[in-house]
């Protein structure tokens, strides 16, 4: 079943979500780039920093969900934007610039994946990749302590499942023997976060969502109300009424 993603529920959080995404593209030392894709690009909402930086580039949107790009083609209507599954995608040009921001954790294989991409590069191009590494976070370790507490694992197994994002050793290897620059680096972003139960509502529109789109209604508000009390003990709002979440992701820059 494939996840229906709801762009007001992800851009609840907008700012700290842009904020790692904007790190990469910092990293990014293209001076000509004149074919980009933003794969996973989801509402298109980098489009101002890559025409900023690169204002004469084709930018070429890729992302799986119809409701994203809906919102993407309103805001942005002189990008071409195309709907299809990152894992068998191919351009139809080779790329100046590939950029990810939060998407290839949702694929697997990625000693297969990523070597692919790099293959869609122009000589001179690169690939640019940030995935997030939370899944030992409470935030994340809870959904499971949950799925096991309800026995819903068999009813849940098939969901598309956001996928631990491996050591950044193991991403070494893989891209290494293919190109001439590499940069890897991880931080972990201190977000600050407002409103009830922020984490939960964080979760709830990116690593929850696949499984909630699979329960029906009544076990979906027994499976978050019992998801929501557990990460509301592991994440309390301080006096200030903020709620501090530390989030860890990992950054890629390959070139070629």
């Amino acid at each position: 079943m494939a996840t229906i993603w709801d762009p007001k529920q992800y851009l609840k959080f907008a700012a700290p979500r842009l904020r790692p995404a904007l790190d990469l593209l910092g990293q990014v030392y293209q001076s000509d780039v004149k074919t980009l894709y933003d794969l996973g690009s989801g509402t298109g909402n980098l489009v101002p920093f890559f025409r900023d930086r690169w204002p004469e580039a084709s930018i070429i949107g890729v992302d799986n969900s119809k409701n994203m790009l809906s919102a993407a083609r309103k805001a942005h209507r002189d990008v071409t934007w195309i709907e299809a599954d990152i894992a068998s995608w191919q351009p139809d040009e080779s790329a100046d610039l590939i950029y990810s921001n939060a998407a290839l954790q949702w694929l697997p294989e990625h000693e297969v994946l990523f070597p692919k991409l790099l293959g869609f590069l122009k000589p001179s191009g690169a690939l640019a990749i940030q995935m997030p590494r939370n899944h030992l976070a409470p935030s994340h370790s809870l959904i499971e302590d949950v799925i096991h507490s309800n026995g819903l694992v068999d009813k849940l197994r098939n969901a598309e499942a956001l996928l631990p994002v491996l050591d950044p050793e193991v991403y070494y290897n893989i891209l290494s023997p293919f190109v001439g620059d590499l940069n890897i680096w991880e931080s972990e972003f201190i977000q600050i976060l407002d409103g009830d139960n922020a984490v939960a509502e964080w979760t709830k529109g990116t690593a929850l969502k696949p499984y909630l789109d699979i329960l029906s209604e009544e076990e979906r508000k027994v499976f978050f109300d019992q998801y929501s009390t557990l990460v509301a003990r592991a994440y309390p709002v301080r006096p200030d009424g903020k709620t501090l979440f530390p989030f860890r992701r990992l950054f890629i820059v390959a070139r070629m």
